[in-house]
């Protein structure tokens, strides 16, 4: 566990729970946090058709802008459809929540699977890709390539575990600075042309030779590595709760402004590099020929490379919003560990953000950090998820028929067609070079979602309590000892019921229940508690900073204690794993707990485990007489 003073350094002071709505995001800051994913691809998707296009030869490179207008034409079909989810899906959870309440479980979780490999490709690829725009710079960084793309990576990290609010103010600038040097380059360059001062990108010492013939397959395949510029386009949808009130309101207006932007970028670089001349480098991007064609190697060549490897290191942050937030949903149905679902220290999903960065660091070394060998994995997870987001909303509005739901439908279904038949086409032509990875990756992924949801259900059904089951413990008072018997609740369910039969065996002045209310669920808790009737007086502990620990050591230490003879038993409900996938499946409160209370004084710490399968005798199974504690 992270040191107190450690923590607090670099994450800031923990947040308060009523704060929460106010670390909503304004639609500007909501532009940075969740369009720089989309927005970025401007850096190296028109490089990346352009390398697949040059396998044919440099007459080749002509098709690059009426691909560019194709993935045009698809971004504003799939920008359309994703309205229509946001204004019928208010509470976010996007491709997810969309095809597993219309099309079923496993459609969701095949979206979800899809998704999740998705984010931690774009950490990957854009973190690599801005390095790459470093290296464009600055050559003699490339031996280390790796290395910084692990600092970047960490970075991202620490900045997210500060908080979403405080990430997206500090992204904003560079974001918007990005914007602003790249379209006004493209507007330089296009106005130089239209006024009759063109330039051209000098061509590369080694002219570009055909290795192959020009074929249907060969564009298809680089209109699949084009349609890299679409990926991000979907997080706005699944965060939807990000945003300040109204919610769907902001987003979709977010979410216009997002792809008229990369719109005009997008089609805007890939006009102007076709009328420059510029061929596609390995060691250098097509926006660094642009612009040290344009304003020469001074400080603007640099301050432009800057701003794109600023933007591509930001990119990231997409993925860091969306990741922990999607799996939250997922977990909260029992698919992912429920640990993912847990706000820390600054309201974020901090789990789920340690578990994108150590994935993507892995991806990182695993391919060296370089960019044009990530590319192939890219964007079949997220058209997959496209694909099924549509499709969902297709059969929504055939279920619900809203007002005007003939032309939802017919957008989502010309969305869902077409974002399925890029699937296919991406699938199929990247399939040989790595494709074939994330298609064997996302059922790989469906089936260990399937089975932590087997492993909840089976505990869920052991530990629910059978109506004879509800304890009404018999209370006496005895006066030989002086002992305050605490027992920590977390649930109403089986184990509770051997805990308080265990605790009433004690010789006790007093027997007292505690739970902490870490989220506001404490007066819902108390109901339960009273319509059970166990007889047993709850005090709920409220811990408006989600800690646990804290509180209820403050609590045992309040227990007066006169003299030595003095004690206070603090009993655990505990579940007993059967394996290794139930320990990890489960969380370690009891174990942390455990190890601040067995050097306490005048502190007897107790475990009930429960089994799987225990047995129940009649004796312990009998239902005690109604006596309230006194």
């Amino acid at each position: 566990m992270m040191a107190g003073p450690l923590k607090r350094f670099l994450l800031g002071d923990p947040l308060h729970n009523r704060e929460a709505m106010h670390q909503r995001l304004s639609n500007p800051v909501a532009l940075a946090v969740f369009s720089s994913d989309a927005l970025s691809s401007v850096a190296y998707a028109p490089h990346e058709i352009m390398l697949m296009l040059a396998l044919a030869g440099t007459a080749a490179l002509s098709l690059t802008l009426p691909i560019a207008v194709a993935i045009g034409v698809l971004l504003v079909i799939v920008v359309l459809s994703y309205r229509q989810t946001i204004r019928e899906y208010p509470g976010g959870g996007g491709s997810y929540i969309v095809a597993k309440e219309n099309l079923g479980t496993i459609p969701g979780l095949v979206a979800a699977a899809s998704l999740l490999v998705d984010y931690i490709l774009t950490v990957a690829v854009s973190i690599s890709a801005a390095v790459a725009a470093i290296t464009s710079a600055l050559p003699q960084l490339l031996p280390y390539t790796v290395p910084i793309a692990i600092g970047f990576v960490l970075l991202l990290a620490v900045a997210n575990l500060r908080g979403v609010k405080e990430s997206g103010a500090i992204f904003a600038g560079p974001t918007f600075a990005f914007i602003v040097l790249i379209g006004v380059m493209v507007i330089v360059g296009l106005v130089r042309f239209a006024t009759g001062d063109p330039f051209s990108v000098p061509a590369p010492a080694h002219p570009i030779e055909a290795v192959q013939s020009l074929s249907l397959f060969l564009v298809l395949k680089a209109f699949a590595s084009g349609c890299t510029a679409m990926t991000g386009v979907e997080a706005i949808a699944n965060g939807v709760q990000a945003f300040r009130q109204p919610e769907d309101k902001n987003a979709s207006t977010t979410l216009t402004w997002m792809a008229g932007i990369l719109l005009f970028l997008f089609t805007g670089i890939v006009l102007l590099s076709t009328l420059a001349g510029v061929q596609p480098s390995e060691t250098e991007t097509v926006i660094s020929q642009l612009s040290r064609e344009m304003f020469g190697t001074g400080a603007i060549y640099y301050v432009i490379s800057a701003s794109v490897a600023a933007i591509l290191v930001l990119a990231a942050n997409t993925a860091y919003a969306d990741f922990p937030r999607l799996s939250s949903f997922v977990a909260d149905d029992d698919f992912l560990p429920h640990q993912l679902r847990d706000r820390g220290h600054r309201l974020v999903f901090s789990n789920g953000i340690i578990l994108l960065t150590i994935a993507a660091i892995v991806l990182l070394v695993a391919f060296g950090g370089v960019t044009t060998r990530l590319i192939p994995l890219y964007a079949v997870g997220v058209f997959l998820s496209f694909t099924l987001s549509q499709a969902g909303m297709v059969r929504h509005h055939l279920r619900i028929r809203e007002r005007g739901w003939q032309r939802s439908l017919a957008i989502n279904a010309v969305g869902a067609t077409a974002t399925g038949i890029v699937t296919l086409v991406i699938a199929t032509a990247k399939f040989t070079h790595g494709a074939w990875i994330v298609l064997i990756l996302i059922p790989a992924i469906v089936g260990i979602f399937l089975w932590v949801r087997r492993q909840y259900d089976r505990v869920h059904k052991d530990l629910a309590i059978r109506p004879d089951e509800y304890a009404d413990l018999d209370w006496q008072s005895y006066n030989r000892m002086h002992n305050h018997v605490i027992v920590l609740v977390k649930a109403i369910d089986r184990r509770l019921v051997r805990t308080l039969r265990y605790a009433r065996t004690l010789q006790a002045d007093r027997i007292e229940a505690v739970f902490v209310d870490i989220d506001g669920t404490g007066a819902a808790f108390r109901k339960r508690w009273d319509k059970a009737g166990f007889g047993i007086k709850l005090t709920v502990i409220d811990s408006p900073y989600r800690e646990i620990l804290g509180p209820i050591m403050e609590f045992i230490r309040a227990v007066p204690r006169p003299t030595n003879d003095h004690v206070v038993t603090v009993i655990l409900p505990e579940y007993a794993p059967e394996n290794i996938g139930d320990a990890l499946l489960h969380d370690q409160t009891s174990l942390l707990l455990k190890q601040q209370l067995f050097g306490a004084p005048g502190v007897i710490l107790t475990d009930v485990p429960y089994h799987i399968n225990e047995p129940c005798t009649p004796l312990a199974c009998a239902l005690p007489q109604k006596q309230e504690q006194r």
